[in-house]
């Protein structure tokens, strides 16, 4: 009796062993399926956001047609390509105030000789607060009028004017304006997360002259500028060189020197100089070569603009940590990629944004310490292992690399219609590109990669006579110098 007693105990601890050890690889076999899908959402994403060389040339291409479109005609393209109205760069006391996506800067300085630029600088920064940007036209332009004022109250005595003189001001705005002069224009949209519907159409000179009559300000704008103009200007300002102008920050958008005859829709007087600015608007550019994912597609459906800003949406600082979100969530939702509850934080439109993408895809430590904190403190995502912060790593790779090889391809379109993209027998010309905005500044992947691509279609010789040259808040200095060359008192 007793031996049956013992066989039965045995019998029935091999069973047990048996179920667990069952359990712990049908475990094994959920997650290793888990994984496997995640992999597969990443290598689908790393296919469809392929940028290689011969893609790279064919959208440089279709962005010179565009640029060849959209100066033939208004409305002929989707590039806007927009007359300037840009001419001469003398001196003078000026006063620049800018408008960028959530940011109001004053610039204040006297603009010296061709070998000073500008001396004496005041500058200050401000937040534009979220509900004035989908608020009222009066709203946003009375608070713009309300800083320049306290900003003006603050001055230094060098920037005292004689008595009789009225203080002129550059008006750096960073959104699509069709330009009727050098100080009057129409806003033709909003980008950036703006929304200002009893904006659009109207000038916006006139909507800030009114503004700053409301605080009892007297000034005068004397130059309406688009801050990537104003980082042309300023660069051409102190290196004659410079053909050509990028902003890469928040939005994007670039502008060129091109030939007058070249401006069929120019319908004047052909300038002295025989040369006008461009503003391309180069954020609203689309081609079918343009590599897009489903992510794109519902992060544009879901957007204030649907069906605009497509090359935008694909290279700027606003999307690019919007796109590694959208891509995550789904690998969290179909693949348990952070465990069985898909984190809440996730959900969140815009919650990870490209200054985190940036500083989880610089992370150089062993263990990824920092792409864990960023996990952690923005998504709340906890006890990620160092294999998921790896992946998470090759997702902003991904994405940058993407945003960034196009933003290449973009300005070999610009030089291919310059004529730049070849060196000719006997020709030294030097072409240097001025580039601004954060994300070119801090997101030294996203920069090196660009810079390396632009080389790498450009070929050995070519890529030796173009510079890229930061211009550190190009635009506001090339604002403030373009408001002295119209002012009244030259």
């Amino acid at each position: 009796m007793e031996k049956k007693v013992v066989v039965a105990v045995v019998c029935v601890a091999a069973v047990a062993g048996a179920v667990a050890a069952a359990a712990v690889m049908k475990r094994k076999m959920k997650r290793d399926k888990r994984w496997a899908k995640a992999m597969e959402i990443v290598k689908e994403m790393e296919e469809k956001c392929g940028t290689p060389i011969g893609k790279l040339k064919q959208v440089a291409d279709a962005m010179v047609v565009e640029m060849h479109a959209g100066l033939a005609s208004e409305g002929g393209s989707k590039l806007k390509m927009l007359i300037s109205y840009v001419d001469n760069l003398p001196t003078g006391i000026v006063l620049c105030v800018g408008s960028w996506w959530n940011k109001l800067s004053c610039i204040e300085g006297a603009v010296g000789g061709k070998d000073v630029g500008l001396v004496n600088q005041e500058f200050t920064e401000v937040s534009i607060p979220p509900n004035l940007m989908i608020g009222t036209s009066d709203a946003l332009f009375d608070y713009i009028a309300a800083e320049l004022a306290k900003f003006v109250a603050q001055e230094g005595q060098e920037f005292e004017l004689p008595p009789g003189k009225h203080r002129e001001l550059g008006f750096t705005f960073s959104f699509p304006v069709m330009q009727t002069s050098i100080a009057s224009g129409t806003l033709v949209r909003w980008t950036k997360g703006f929304s200002i519907d009893d904006a659009v159409g109207e000038d916006v000179v006139a909507e800030l002259t009114r503004a700053m009559k409301r605080q009892g300000l007297d000034m005068r704008v004397s130059a309406l500028v688009n801050d990537t103009v104003g980082t042309l200007a300023g660069g051409k300002y102190s290196n004659k060189d410079v053909a050509a102008a990028v902003i890469l920050g928040t939005g994007s958008n670039a502008a060129y020197v091109e030939s007058a005859p070249a401006i069929p829709k120019w319908h004047g007087d052909l300038p002295k100089s025989g040369e006008m600015v461009i503003n391309m608007e180069w954020g609203n550019f689309k081609s079918s070569h343009l590599p897009l994912t489903e992510y794109d597609h519902a992060m544009d459906d879901e957007s204030l603009n649907p069906g605009e800003q497509i090359f935008e949406k694909l290279i700027s600082g606003m999307y690019l940590g919007e796109i590694v979100r959208r891509v995550l969530l789904k690998m969290a939702e179909e693949a348990a990629f952070f465990g069985d509850i898909v984190p809440p934080k996730l959900k969140t439109p815009f919650i990870l944004r490209t200054p985190d993408m940036s500083a989880m895809h610089h992370d150089a430590s062993s263990d990824l310490i920092l792409v864990e904190k960023k996990l952690k403190d923005v998504l709340e995502i906890s006890n990620t292992s160092l294999q998921t912060r790896k992946v998470v790593v090759e997702l902003c790779n991904i994405v940058a690399t993407r945003g960034s090889r196009l933003a290449a391809a973009g300005i070999l379109g610009i030089l291919k219609k310059i004529g730049r993209d070849i060196v000719k027998d006997g020709d030294e010309q030097r072409t240097v590109i001025a580039m601004d905005g954060g994300l070119y500044e801090h997101y030294s992947e996203y920069s090196k990669c660009l810079e390396n691509t632009l080389n790498e279609l450009l070929g050995e010789e070519v890529s030796k006579t173009i510079m890229i040259e930061h211009a550190n808040d190009g635009s506001g200095i090339g604002a403030a110098l373009l408001a002295a060359s119209h002012s009244l008192y030259l």
